[in-house]
């Protein structure tokens, strides 16, 4: 089988070259890996430097900052992998976890893996209050159209069989990703399995990107995409 990583970049220059050495270094026994890297029109200096990865690795370009989901839709795209897995390029996900996250799927027990913020014993940084509630608020309203009981629909690390991308839509191009993929993977009812992740949350000062105005329009995705889509 062949696993294939997807790595949406939005001005990570100084994280980028440790989470493609950490991805690099993951050991998947029997499973052929790709890195599938996509920059939204970066303007920090990661344009440049991911051209030195284009011998090793696919690189895809934006031509305008377009967000995340548009992002992660390029990478679908031009995956090849039987298995699909999104990795944030900002360390706040450690890819070491890869083989507790991709078990579920390599056993036939899942079609898509969710990695939880919110479950196991893992570390966490402890950062925002409001955050924390604001996901745990998003995550409810999402299971109470879904009728799934998923504890983190915000997480960055979500696995796929690729037979279950393939037959949903995207249209989201921001954050809205998250409640899109999950209002339209739970219409598949397809197995769904969530795995305890560690998580080394950012300070808006070292670069974390979701804001206030993230999670208002998270509202209006869930509803959008559970109601009218």
């Amino acid at each position: 089988m062949k696993l294939s990583i997807i790595v949406p970049v939005y001005n990570e220059k100084a994280t980028l070259p440790e989470i493609l050495r950490r991805v690099e270094a993951v050991d998947l026994p029997g499973l052929e890996k790709e890195l599938v890297v996509v920059d939204d029109c970066s303007t920090d200096g990661t344009r440049e430097l991911l051209k030195t990865y284009s011998a090793r690795h696919q690189i895809f370009f934006h031509d305008k900052n377009s967000g995340k989901g548009a992002a992660l839709r390029t990478g679908f795209k031009h995956a090849t992998g039987d298995i699909l897995l999104i990795q944030d390029a900002d360390l706040e996900y450690d890819p070491a976890e890869y083989p507790e996250l991709l078990a579920p799927i390599l056993q036939d027990r899942a079609d898509v893996v969710y990695g939880s913020r919110f479950m196991g014993e893992r570390p966490h940084r402890v950062l925002y209050f409001w955050h924390y509630a604001a996901n745990k608020f998003l995550t409810l309203l999402s299971n109470v159209f879904t009728n799934l009981n998923l504890s983190d629909i915000e997480t960055g690390y979500k696995v796929f069989r690729r037979s279950v991308v393939e037959k949903i839509s995207l249209h989201s191009d921001d954050f809205g990703f998250e409640p899109e993929i999950t209002a339209k993977v739970a219409k598949q009812r397809v197995r769904i399995y969530e795995v305890g992740i560690s998580y080394a949350g950012r300070t808006y000062e070292e670069g974390k990107k979701i804001d206030f105005m993230d999670g208002i329009k998270a509202i209006w995705y869930i509803l959008r995409y559970n109601l009218f889509e």
